[in-house]
């Protein structure tokens, strides 16, 4: 198996998360029994390749290579990672269902359109479907904001635009205006793209009280649906809300590729962003891009 991918595929041992790099080096040198050999096959210099190795196996606790003869082979240990990733690897290969893992908007608006693949769709919020990404299990992450992306310098591909409205309970005094905030209460909903409309409302000088933080956009809806006086910021292609804030808080519903060499993968953002795609997602209440 040629390790060619330059995703998010790897390993989570103990806490640490052990990328592709390591596991080329440990594939090449599984057949090479030498680490010039390998390092000039992988186009990088022999200390880097050798500090590569010493590097995990401090982490690791335990030895990847031994010394045979006048070569270098891997310990027992190093064959069982190798293969622990190979199977990682043949995991996500083996099937042509493109294995879908992202923020609760974003996967709602696939598992909202009639797609021409097969899918397997798991929600959470941004962050939670990010860690999971990192282990490689899946194909491909939708974000609901792209600041994880951002932050990481991570290639995305847009395929909408979408911005949040702000939600009452029902019988809340009317919001006319960006002051009319001021000290009221609100529910927040971590690893959502609500960071935009706090970060605007620090930016008019407007104080308010999270008195309520949950994981989910609808669960919010539903506290602030049954409160007397509760409010939150929700992604207008999915509520119903005063657009105070819209051009403040528009933002971009993204995908990154986590198995790069998947050739449905490719063809499913290429089938996102053209016109048909673009086209079906409008539908759904997001704005195409």
């Amino acid at each position: 198996m040629e390790f060619e991918s330059k995703g998010l595929i790897s390993l989570e041992i103990n806490g640490e998360v052990y990328g592709y790099r390591l596991y080329e080096s440990l594939d090449s040198l599984s057949k090479t029994k030498s680490q010039r050999r390998s390092a000039k096959e992988l186009n990088i210099s022999h200390t880097v390749f050798n500090r590569r190795i010493l590097k995990a196996e401090e982490k690791l606790g335990f030895k990847l290579t031994k010394k045979v003869g006048n070569g270098t082979a891997l310990t027992q240990e190093g064959l069982d990672l190798l293969e622990e990733f190979k199977k990682y690897a043949i995991q996500i290969e083996k099937t042509s269902t493109i294995n879908i893992v992202g923020g609760h908007i974003s996967t709602g608006l696939l598992e909202s359109i009639d797609l021409p693949f097969k899918t397997n769709i798991y929600s959470s919020n941004d962050e939670d479907a990010f860690e999971l990404a990192k282990r490689g299990v899946v194909d491909l992450l939708t974000l609901d904001d792209p600041l994880i992306a951002f932050e990481r310098d991570i290639n995305f591909y847009p395929i909408a635009y979408d911005y949040l409205v702000l939600v009452s309970s029902p019988n809340s005094k009317k919001i006319e205006t960006i002051s009319d905030l001021e000290n009221l209460d609100f529910v927040s909903v971590s690893g959502s793209a609500q960071r935009l409309a706090w970060d605007s409302l620090r930016h008019y000088d407007i104080h308010v009280n999270i008195k309520e933080s949950v994981s989910s956009q609808f669960d919010a809806y539903k506290l602030v649906r049954d409160s007397k006086n509760l409010h939150t910021f929700l992604n207008a292609s999915y509520f119903k809300g005063n657009e105070l804030l819209k051009f403040d808080t528009q933002h971009v519903i993204s995908l990154v590729k986590v198995n790069e060499d998947k050739t449905e993968v490719n063809d499913f953002i290429k089938y996102l962003t053209n016109e048909e795609g673009q086209k079906t997602i409008e539908k759904q209440g997001f704005t195409p891009m």
